[in-house]
């Protein structure tokens, strides 16, 4: 019977420090169940796993164990919309309700997706407090959405979108493309890179699903390590409007995985992550064009964040590494940090794409366990 520190995978031998740093997670960090994988240049140089796929302890972490990611989702989203601008179905800076009439309410007429990508669009949270059933109709939340007056000038700051980023992106992709956002990431992501990824999970995978487990303390300690001051019915209305949007009490239910939630519900293992940020590290094509991907990863939000309370910098669907949260030491980096501490990112600079994800929730904003496993992989590198 293993004690859960027994890892499976491989590792390359200049990598054996992120090795050592993840069973140091089982053993020392509070590690539940995870996978890491790294690629340099395209070639996985780490695929691990360990752990268990379940509080009970019962379950170990197999190779083609999945896990939500939450806003690790939040990244792919992006990445959607940005490949529909590629291809020219989608004009980043025409309003939004060219394509989506009922968005102009509020004084919204010209707000736009290159707004919404970059989290300036004023509508990280709706008003109009919605049932918890309305979580799972995905018609429910747009059309709130597209009532709903700004909370701030659009464009004139910027504050994350929680979980309004995944609708609003979502019904963006959904009129440019002419098919929901779940099925766009499958067919034209998912399927070509061979990456297990996706919004929702279907029945037939769920046996491989590993159980999300929250630890309230730890949630309680993040909550007071904010620093600045923040509205709080904006606050409360975007990480609890609709309610159970946060994953506590319905990410490990049936609806929650039948369900679309481009900010919330990303199901992956760490090696599918891995694989799209390594298309993005090399470039981009053949998901997006270079020149497209290069407006991705200018800076267009820095600074206060309305609703985060905290420093904040976004590109357009990306978090870009700060001096606060660093994605490395590569000033390039790029990606997305999802609750808990799961996260995928790349640096171009260094041909590096990383993913981790885990089942138990960190303290998410400096969590230990991805930080120790970063500064392996940078260790190893040099750098």
């Amino acid at each position: 019977m293993t004690d859960g520190t027994d890892l499976g995978g491989s590792c390359d031998r200049r990598f054996l420090a992120v090795q050592e740093a993840f069973r140091e997670n089982l053993l020392d960090r509070g590690e539940l169940g995870a996978a890491v994988c790294v690629l340099l240049d395209g070639r996985p140089v780490v695929d691990l796993w360990g752990g268990w796929a379940d509080a009970a302890r019962t379950r170990p972490w197999e190779r083609d164990t999945v896990v939500n990611a939450f806003s690790v989702g939040k990244g792919l989203a992006g990445l959607c919309a940005l490949m529909l601008a590629s291809r020219g179905q989608l004009a980043l800076d025409d309003p939004i309700c060219a394509r989506w009439p009922a968005f102009a309410a509020g004084g919204k007429e010209s707000v736009t997706a290159r707004q919404v990508l970059s989290h300036r669009a004023g509508l990280a949270a709706i008003g109009e407090q919605l049932s918890p059933e309305a979580l799972y109709r995905w018609e429910a939340v747009t059309a709130a959405l597209a009532a709903q007056e700004p909370w701030w000038e659009p464009g004139a700051a910027h504050g994350y979108h929680v979980h309004t980023f995944g609708f609003l992106v979502g019904e963006v992709v959904r009129r440019a493309a002419g098919e929901g956002i779940g099925s766009f990431l499958r067919r034209e992501v998912a399927e070509p890179l061979e990456a297990d990824v996706g919004f929702g999970l279907p029945p037939r995978a769920r046996g491989r699903r590993a159980e999300y487990v929250f630890d309230p303390a730890v949630i309680a300690r993040r909550e007071a390590g904010r620093r600045t001051p923040v509205d709080p019915t904006l606050r409360e209305r975007a990480y609890m409007n609709p309610p159970g949007a946060t994953g506590l009490e319905t990410v490990n239910t049936d609806a929650w995985q039948d369900a679309v939630l481009p900010s919330a519900n990303l199901h992956a293992d760490a090696r599918g992550i891995a694989r799209v940020y390594g298309v993005l590290a090399a470039g981009g094509p053949p998901l997006i064009a270079r020149e497209v991907l290069a407006q991705a990863l200018t800076e267009a939000s820095c600074g206060a964040d309305l609703v985060l309370g905290r420093p904040s910098r976004f590109g357009l669907g990306f978090q870009l590494t700060q001096p606060e949260r660093p994605l490395g030491p590569g000033a390039a980096s790029f990606g997305h940090f999802g609750a808990g501490g799961s996260l995928g990112f790349a640096d171009p600079e260094r041909g590096v794409a990383f993913a981790y994800v885990m089942n138990r929730g960190g303290p998410g904003w400096q969590d230990p366990r991805n930080r120790a496993l970063i500064d392996a992989l940078y260790d190893a590198l040099g750098v």
